[in-house]
């Protein structure tokens, strides 16, 4: 981050000055690779929802903002796809200044009618116009899973919409990576994302462990009983991520609730935890991974954090597991290791 400070002067006069900042880098896509300052760089990502207990989606203070950075940081994350929210500008300046990594998510409607649609692309314009000077946004992300487009595959206005939102974005926003419909059904997108939320390492492994095994996937699998790609779409060379995945909720008498899977004790989370990172790390089929998710959130108890962001076990096992041990090749450089 370039630090920065512009003065006004009437002759010898300073009569008034802004303090700002700025950064020097890029991203981009290079074959199945996500391409951080010309490198390929892999994705290590939390799915973040911005809730707390007594506040819900406005933060108590923005020292809360900054430890939600700081901690993402602390499990060994290197970004975070912030889900459904258009977090407070302070959050991302965090973001920006301890260098953490933002997938940007608008808020998805439910429905697909004309005034959604009319909403949606007044409000995700202004959204990226506010947004886009911080230099920790490195994708856009104006739907998930086909909500507010339902019918994508056998519905010729929702794939239009999708692929105007794709290109309105682009427009906007030449620089950075989009993502039209995050999870499924994909139109028109940057990234080939999947929702993923085999329990099993082995499973994970054998999916994405190349790149031909990972398009097999393309083909063969229907998350929430969706196809990947929508007809008329050929994803050609494009980084496949595993955008969600994981959701082990730490389930016991005193704490009920709900998750993907589920533990009943704090070992049991870290193992489940490391076999899944584990799986994915050694996985050349991927260009980075997303776990769901950072913090427990109303019934969803599948955090690595609960939800007032005491860790369910000790940070640094975590973090190592998320680090992982991931060898540097001739298309898969890490600059992390």
């Amino acid at each position: 981050m370039i630090e920065a400070e512009v003065e006004l002067w009437r002759g010898d006069e300073r009569i008034d000055a802004v303090w700002s900042y700025t950064a020097l880098r890029s991203f981009g896509v290079n074959g199945n690779r996500f391409m951080l300052n010309g490198r390929p760089y892999f994705l290590k990502m939390a799915l973040d929802q911005g809730y707390w207990p007594e506040t819900l989606m406005a933060p108590p203070d923005v020292d809360a903002l900054r430890r939600d950075v700081e901690l993402a940081l602390e499990l060994g994350f290197n970004g975070v796809r912030k889900h459904q929210k258009l977090e407070d500008p302070r959050w991302l300046f965090f973001c920006d200044l301890f260098g953490l990594l933002v997938w940007a998510e608008m808020p998805s409607p439910y429905r697909f009618s004309p005034k959604a649609v009319q909403r949606l692309v007044s409000e995700w314009t202004e959204a990226i116009r506010r947004d886009i000077s911080h230099p920790c946004i490195c994708a856009w992300v104006p739907l998930n899973e086909s909500w507010g487009v339902p019918d994508l595959p056998t519905n010729p206005a929702h794939r239009d919409y999708v692929r105007s939102l794709y290109h309105l974005t682009k427009t906007l926003d030449p620089t950075r990576p989009v993502i039209g419909n995050d999870g499924w059904e994909h139109v028109a997108t940057d990234f080939i994302t999947i929702h993923d939320y085999a329990s099993n390492p082995a499973v994970l492994r054998e999916r994405y462990a190349t790149p031909e095994s990972s398009a097999l996937v393309l083909e063969r699998q229907q998350p929430g009983g969706r196809p990947l790609v929508v007809s008329g779409f050929t994803p050609n060379e494009h980084p496949l991520i595993v955008s969600e995945f994981g959701g082990i909720a730490l389930i016991t008498d005193r704490k009920p609730g709900w998750g993907y899977s589920r533990v009943n004790d704090t070992e049991d989370l870290v193992v489940a935890y490391e076999g899944l990172l584990r799986a994915l790390h050694a996985c050349r089929g991927i260009a980075g991974f997303c776990y769901t998710q950072l913090t427990d959130t109303f019934q969803e108890k599948n955090g690595l954090l609960n939800a007032d962001r005491s860790p369910k076990a000790a940070p640094e096992r975590f973090a190592e597991a998320t680090r992982g041990k991931r060898k540097a090749v001739a298309m898969d450089v890490d600059p992390e290791v």
